[in-house]
């Protein structure tokens, strides 16, 4: 082994490199306990027909926006859309839209999705359209020889876009007119001290489903369909995201009260008109059902590129991390695409011997007028409601982190019941990746902050988690947890050997070392490659976001300090790279070099995986791009 001797130039540098190769060797052990436990599950929904189709249990889906602008209101109505054309007894079917931006445009395309919704739902079960989302299913080259399926077709692509022009409009000018408002009571609510905010507590029904004049066009059910926006003070925490959900769990609570509940994010629609059924049984299973939890589908996005130059849906994660928990009985709640037992979310502990009627759910609505419905609704959704109760704490999702999904599956483990995680051939639920760096790292700061943020909390599943769950499983939690620490090595191995280079201080043996020499020889005749180097192939420059993207071009969006450390390390390794190649071919005789190749391989491996920051900086000739190379090179 080589080992500097004290006073040896760069002892202390070749020392925090073996604590980070050690560290580096930990977490590869820990990530093992999850990736050699592997499950798949296989459901048999035609088995489920047979047995329980008079006795399927109710469902309330949630779907979760937060911001007009961000988060438009014409993606979230298609995921709304889609998730009401559930090949299942619409009667059974309740949606509810949660807007945290209390906005009366995200209320007017949800008006416009249910009046669509009439024509929309009968045509899809119908000709079993796939998918169920207008916008993804529109976007389809589809066979049209069938005149009767054409004509059909036609029509409701018209609606759709009529609808999706009113309310892309609205959306463009910021406000609705007064004859939009004269069209629904529920306008009402919106006056001019209403803001995101701060404003009272809204619920609408916008579709009555326990009501027989609430039918479509060919005369069959609809379901339920309302709209919530909670109620925010400047002075009462929200609690973001966890917040909307608990208040969702509230009011459907008195409106339909379904024993399983689906959320999905604004972003995330229904590709499976059968989702549903598959994940009942798991639900329904004879032996193993009474003690699921929730059924957890993955996050599938549409329009990932052939190499995922983000990263946003690895395979690693999907196909066999996941399913690695799932060998544990731990699958993590991943916040979206999942179906919750109602009885497990709201802090109920499993208890054996447990007899579950999926039928005895009690009519809320019996008695009461909907007026008085709405009104009983808003005070469960109020600020002042969760006061001195043990919501955000033991009963539904926790609050306090920035990762409340996660969390809150750990405490639903812990309290004896049991997740499954399935993965389907044919994805459950589609939503959009991000196309920019920004978006991406945005995305994983969050992230990697509060999962460490729960590792360093009461919530650490190796204290937590102490004889509740397996201990492969609170290993596991941990892989995910130690994501920010983790890169600690990871910078220290992309900054030290650089500057280490431009000092001339060697970190590794020398190349003609004996072990190195083997070591080479060994791994050069394994992998059956010849001592030849590799060829770069370059990368298609282009200014368009979307093109760029399709083409796997990263592109960077805004400038920040998140670009500026990026830039940093690759200038610091080019730098480094052209010095230690100057000087081999240029300075003094290899011999005195031969101690610094390793090095130079590295910043040159580095090097080339920054081949498309070195694009964006010095390249690209857009005015926002060049824009981003000058803050980014200057601050580097």
């Amino acid at each position: 082994m080589h080992i500097p001797r004290t006073g040896d130039a760069g002892r202390y540098a070749w020392i925090g490199m073996f604590i980070s190769e050690v560290l580096f060797g930990l977490y590869w052990i820990i990530s093992q306990f999850v990736r050699w436990n592997v499950v798949h599950r296989y459901p048999f929904k035609d088995r489920l027909s047979r047995r329980y189709e008079d006795k399927l249990p109710a469902i309330d889906i949630f779907v979760c926006t937060a911001d007009p602008i961000l988060e438009p209101p014409s993606m979230a109505i298609n995921t709304v859309l889609s998730v009401m054309a559930y090949n299942y007894p619409p009667e059974k079917l309740s949606v509810y839209l949660s807007d945290d931006g209390g906005s009366e445009l995200t209320f007017y395309a949800l008006l416009e999705a249910s009046k669509f919704s009439k024509y929309w739902i009968p045509f899809c079960k119908k000709f079993a359209v796939e998918p169920r989302s207008p916008e993804a299913y529109f976007a389809l080259n589809i066979d049209l020889n069938d005149s009767v399926f054409a004509q059909e077709w036609f029509s409701i692509k018209k609606l759709y876009e009529d609808m999706k022009t009113r309310i892309v409009s609205a959306v463009e000018k910021g406000c609705l007119s007064n004859e939009i408002k004269g069209q629904h009571k529920g306008f009402s609510e919106w006056n001019s001290k209403v803001t995101k905010k701060d404003h009272q507590s809204i619920v609408q029904i916008l579709i009555e489903g326990w009501n027989p004049n609430a039918v479509d066009i060919d005369g069959n059910p609809l379901p339920t369909l309302v709209y919530l926006s909670r109620e925010k003070k400047p002075q009462c925490a929200h609690n973001f995201k966890a917040g909307a959900m608990n208040a969702l769990i509230r009011v459907s609570s008195e409106i339909s009260d379904a024993p399983i509940i689906l959320n999905v994010d604004c972003d995330m629609y229904s590709n499976d008109p059968d989702a549903i059924r598959d994940a009942l049984c798991f639900f329904m299973d004879e032996k193993k059902g009474q003690q699921i939890s929730y059924v957890q589908y993955p996050q599938n996005y549409e329009n990932i590129t052939k190499n995922d130059i983000y990263s946003n849906s690895g395979p690693p994660i999907l196909k066999i991390e996941l399913a690695g928990f799932d060998g544990y009985d731990a699958m993590p709640y991943i916040g979206t695409g999942c179906f919750h037992r109602r009885e497990s979310l709201c802090g109920s502990k499993y208890f054996e011997n447990r007899i579950v009627e999926w039928n005895d759910a009690e009519d809320k609505i019996k008695g009461r007028t909907i007026d008085e419905v709405e009104e009983a609704s808003k005070l469960v959704a109020n600020c002042s409601y969760e006061k001195g109760s043990q919501w955000g704490k033991e009963m539904g999702l926790v609050y306090g982190c920035a990762v409340e999904d996660m969390v809150t599956g750990l405490t639903i483990l812990c309290r004896g019941w049991k997740p499954i995680y399935y993965n389907p051939t044919k994805k459950a639920f589609r939503g959009v990746a991000p196309t920019t760096l920004d978006q991406a790292l945005v995305q994983y700061k969050r992230w990697s902050e509060g999962l460490f943020q729960i590792f360093l909390s009461k919530y650490c599943p190796l204290i937590y988690g102490h004889g509740k769950i397996k201990f492969g499983a609170q290993i596991g939690y941990c892989m995910y947890l130690l994501w920010a620490p983790i890169s600690l090595p990871t910078l220290y191995y992309v900054v030290i050997p650089a500057l280490c280079l431009l000092h001339s201080v060697p970190l590794f043996p020398k190349a003609d070392d004996v072990v190195f020499l083997r070591i080479r020889d060994a791994v050069i005749r394994q992998l059956g490659f010849s001592e030849t180097g590799f060829v770069v192939t370059a990368k298609v420059v282009n200014d368009d976001v979307l093109k760029r993207y399709e083409q796997e071009i990263i592109e960077f969006g805004n400038s920040s300090i998140m670009f500026t450390i990026i830039s940093t390390l690759a200038m610091l390794n080019l730098f480094s790279l052209s010095w230690g190649i100057k000087k081999l071919v240029f300075g003094t005789t290899f011999g005195a070099l031969e101690n610094l190749i390793p090095q130079i391989i590295i910043c040159g491996l580095i090097a080339m995986v920054n081949l498309p920051v070195y694009e964006a900086l010095f390249f690209r000739g857009t005015k926002d791009v060049c824009h981003l190379q000058f803050c980014s090179s200057l601050s580097s």
